[in-house]
């Protein structure tokens, strides 16, 4: 048997920005000349249709862009508009629109695919991208709290196939990310909040003192006042790229998946929805049932429990949604059914994160599908409280 170990060194750059299509913004310029000092790339500029309906200019601005900074950007022709939201996941055409599109303006590899919008469009454009030409380098502009803070500043990218989330995809470190507050203003108040529960997400497995910080900020997130908005979404971005980056697995090649905590209920509430309940609300339902399962299960204390659920109804997410406990395809909850799921998108065993401290993680290869009914029920309970 012949084995040679292939060593492989990936830089992943997450800037912060506002305006960054305004001319005297030397952002994009400065990333380009890392790249391309004596050659003027190729750029091909994917938006998601909501982003430009919200920002009426900004395909003017990306020409102004451009012509402002001919010297280090050969704009490929016109700004592809693409649909927005989670159902562009679901319609695998759109993938080859984009091949199309990348095609049509004879991108190579050493062209780049800029894509500005939410996650949903992120993941559709980069993994287009990422197999056109095996791989061109692509940057991606995440304008949604959600995006800015999580799924847009990591390596996965994909689309939804066989009624399953993210089942065609690709592991592609992004040339860059910018994230630029400014589009985060232009948000309705449900994309503005969604962003908000990842951070709590990421606190709760890595950083008790940014946990903290985001109990005595409730007040303004709930009120979705800005700074607060974008101090948790750069924070948050910071400590996704840091488990990323020194995780030791950026590709998931073993079973664990950290970052996930409260997922495995949260994707499958999204596809029995049909996606209608969103991402960030999905998974606040998700880290409700696990953080009440680990304490039926002696992992968390009530106390904690409480503290955390508190925070999170009170920026404004509900814990219960009754969807998960209507009969799947087998009969039996299917709440249930996305336990399988989860694992066999991943592979190997049953992986799945709980927090047993505010700021720990605890990995664990089995559920007892009992106790997490018991969990919905008292959550259900909970919701009743509420209510009243």
């Amino acid at each position: 048997m012949l084995e040679k170990k292939i060593r492989l060194e990936y830089a992943h750059r997450i800037l912060f920005t506002r305006d960054v299509f305004a001319p005297a913004n030397t952002t994009i310029r400065d990333l380009l000349l890392l790249d391309h000092p004596n050659k003027v790339p190729r750029v091909l500029i994917f938006a998601d249709d909501q982003v430009m309906t919200a920002n009426p200019g900004l395909r003017m601005e990306i020409r102004n862009y451009a012509r402002a900074h001919a010297e280090v950007l050969d704009l490929a022709g016109e700004v592809v508009v693409l649909p927005g939201g989670e159902p562009c996941k679901n319609d695998f055409s759109l993938v080859q629109h984009c091949w199309q599109a990348i095609n049509e303006a004879m991108l190579d590899r050493h062209s780049y695919v800029f894509v500005i919008g939410g996650g949903a469009a992120l993941d559709l454009v980069c993994f287009a991208a990422s197999t056109a030409h095996r791989g061109i380098r692509h940057v991606r502009f995440p304008t949604t709290t959600l995006s800015q803070g999580d799924g847009g500043v990591g390596v996965k990218n994909g689309v939804n196939f066989f009624g399953k989330k993210n089942w065609v995809g690709s592991f592609a470190v992004p040339f860059a990310v910018v994230n630029d507050f400014a589009f985060l203003e232009s948000l309705p108040e449900r994309g503005r909040r969604n962003g908000i529960i990842e951070a709590i997400k990421v606190a709760l497995i890595r950083d008790k003192a940014f946990f903290e910080e985001m109990e005595d900020m409730a007040d303004a997130l709930a009120h979705l006042n800005q700074s607060a908005l974008e101090r948790v979404v750069q924070r948050s971005a910071e400590l996704h790229v840091e488990h990323i980056a020194t995780g030791g697995d950026p590709f998931e090649l073993g079973s664990a998946r950290p970052l996930d905590f409260g997922h495995w209920a949260a994707h499958k509430l999204e596809q029995i929805t049909h996606f209608q309940v969103t991402h960030g609300e999905a998974v606040a339902i998700g880290m409700a049932v696990d953080l009440i399962y680990s304490v039926k299960k002696g992992i968390l204390d009530a106390a904690t429990a409480q503290r955390v659920l508190t925070l999170i109804e009170r920026i404004g997410f509900d814990t219960y949604h009754s969807d998960l406990l209507a009969a799947g395809k087998s009969g039996e909850p299917v709440i249930l059914e996305g336990l399988e799921e989860f694992r066999e998108h991943l592979g190997g065993e049953l992986t799945v994160t709980l927090v047993p401290k505010i700021g720990e993680k605890l990995e664990v290869h089995e559920m007892d599908r009992q106790l997490i009914l018991a969990a919905m029920d008292e959550l259900a309970e909970r919701r009743k409280l509420v209510m009243v």
